[in-house]
């Protein structure tokens, strides 16, 4: 099974050799098609062949075959780097590019610069790709936190977060791969403006949430020796949606407000960046102590004042998760409200006058000057509260919910520490970790094929 599998990495290696890159010669095309077949090679390697041995299932298959196939395809994106930078095209790219600097030779020679980057890539060595990479090894284990041995496992642990057929497993990401490609053929094959296009980028927004719902039916349900994974997952695209919207909106909309000139402007805007100074837990701890039921000081308000009861939040799915959602919005609300206070002030005044002067409304110099030029610090924005969304909330679950209602506000973060720490199980934890790690690239990757093409910036 292994050999044909490398087979086919060499012949798509050679195809994409041959018609990707622009100076094809037989000996690319050879080199593509080693490349490949040394990325795809490299994933069973490491694994010690294990996913093909007796014991292995038709899932572990699936997961071997698509990791052989993403080693494929980074080598080869490597390889294509490398012969564009030997042709020329980073360094014509970079010339087009006018009014920024060029960077330039170091005249001490090329070890310099190495010399001058050795501490940190030693720390980053140390801290960082080091535990990354016991952390992949440990996925394949079966550890329990204070045992002396450990076990291997090969994928049993990624397996056991899917379902258990193999047919389903393949076909719907590739349905949701073809209606992504289908939807960007469609775009590029009609004329902005007409009802076409306009179908068709309808079909592109269809298209990115078959992608969810694709992840969503491969995640397991639970039983048959599976981990209950799908509601996870679930919660952690409901909580993480809901943050990223409510932090960048009203972060948004407290730095137009703040942005205008009144009194005492200063140290207003510093009062409103200091949520950010807080800790995830200290946000936590300070809704908790505002929405419980019993003690909070909003619902005692309420019962004194209007004689209305809050309901607890705890006991709704939907209350607990907008608790949630409110909390850690709060809390990355005055990271927001800096960098977009920092963004209003790159606005061109000369074309706001020119708006106002043609009879603009508020709204419509909003919509058509301000956004546009702040889609730069929108859509890194956009990736670092993601990146806040999916890593740094377990602090405030766990002092406001703790999970509950019945896991519904467990998110992959807090499902991680929960089952590697508490229970004591870091085989399975490590492995749901770089479950976690993949969906942050792939979001990251994504964002930057899709939003970061729609991002202007100033200058010529």
């Amino acid at each position: 099974m292994l050999i044909p599998a490398l087979a086919v990495a060499a012949l798509f290696g050679a195809a994409y050799m041959a018609f990707a890159v622009g100076h094809r010669t037989p000996a690319r095309v050879a080199i593509g098609a080693g490349a490949a077949t040394v990325g795809a090679a490299a994933p069973p390697l490491a694994l010690g062949q294990c996913t093909f041995g007796a014991e292995s299932t038709s899932v572990d298959h699936v997961l071997t075959y698509a990791l052989m196939a993403g080693g494929a395809w980074l080598a080869l994106i490597v390889t294509r780097a490398v012969f564009d930078s030997r042709d020329g095209k980073s360094e014509a790219a970079g010339s087009s590019m006018g009014g920024e600097i060029r960077s330039g030779g170091f005249r001490l020679g090329w070890w310099v610069p190495w010399a001058l980057l050795a501490p940190t890539l030693a720390i980053l060595a140390v801290f960082l790709y080091t535990p990354a990479v016991q952390t992949f090894t440990l996925s394949t284990k079966l550890a329990r936190l204070g045992a002396p041995r450990t076990v291997d496992v090969c994928l049993t642990n990624f397996s056991e977060l899917l379902i258990q057929d193999p047919f389903k497993l393949v076909l719907y990401p590739l349905l949701a791969i073809g209606a992504v490609y289908g939807a960007r053929f469609w775009i590029r094959r009609t004329e902005p403006g007409t009802w076409n296009h306009r179908f068709a980028e309808v079909a592109s927004v269809g298209a990115m949430l078959s992608v969810f719902v694709a992840l969503y039916a491969i995640f397991s349900p639970g039983g048959d020796g599976t981990v209950k994974y799908r509601p996870v997952y679930v919660n952690t695209v409901i909580i993480s949606v809901g943050i990223v919207a409510f932090g960048m909106i009203a972060g948004l909309a407290v730095a137009y407000l703040a942005f205008q000139k009144v009194k005492g402007a200063t140290m207003y805007r510093t009062l409103l960046i200091w949520p950010y100074a807080i800790s995830p837990a200290v946000a936590g701890i300070l809704f908790f102590m505002l929405l419980d039921p019993t003690a909070g000081i909003i619902s005692n308000g309420l019962k004194e004042w209007f004689g209305i009861r809050m309901p607890n939040y705890r006991e709704s799915a939907i209350l607990a998760q907008a608790a949630i959602i409110m909390a850690s919005g709060w809390k990355i609300l005055g990271y927001n409200v800096l960098f977009y206070l920092a963004g209003l002030q790159t606005v061109s005044v000369d074309q706001v006058e020119a708006a106002v002067l043609d009879g603009a409304s508020p709204w419509q110099r909003f919509v058509h000057i301000v956004l546009p030029a702040l889609s730069p610090i929108t859509f890194f924005l956009l990736v670092t509260n993601l990146t806040y969304a999916f890593f740094e909330v377990f602090a405030t679950i766990d002092y406001m919910t703790k999970g509950a209602p019945a896991g519904a506000t467990s998110v992959s973060i807090y499902e991680i520490i929960r089952v590697g720490v508490d229970n004591g199980d870091l085989g399975r934890g490590a492995a749901q970790s770089v479950l976690l790690f993949a969906a942050v690239i792939a979001v990251t990757l994504w964002q930057f094929r899709t939003s970061g093409k729609r991002v202007s910036y100033g200058g010529g």
